[in-house]
């Protein structure tokens, strides 16, 4: 599985509408077919932290979700609403295993 975790910090002013348009975002990514898992977390003592946790069969599957007209949307939607550019980690995962997804 092809994972990516992204950190985001937003503007205190924009955080229901970033969580609006974020959770817009993951619905429509897990009707994709080769996403596995969407999580959206917000740091408990940081309102304006947010953490993306997404899960994909290839990491050809997340290039193509980020070509989806909901991905895009999403994009765009929340670019002046980040106070610092986000931060993306790209994993393998090893635990649990392929057919426990």
């Amino acid at each position: 599985m092809f994972v990516v975790s992204v950190t985001i910090f937003v503007t205190p002013d924009h955080v229901d509408e970033f969580t609006q348009a974020t959770l817009d975002n993951a619905r429509n990514t897990r009707q994709e077919p080769d996403n596995v898992r969407f999580d959206v977390h917000q740091a408990q003592d940081d309102p304006t932290r947010f953490l993306l946790h997404e899960v994909y069969r290839e990491p050809d599957d997340f290039k193509a979700h980020q070509q989806t007209e909901h991905y895009l949307r999403w994009r765009e939607t929340v670019r002046d609403w980040m106070a610092k550019p986000r931060e993306a980690v790209k994993l393998t995962s090893l635990f649990p295993e392929d057919e426990n997804w």
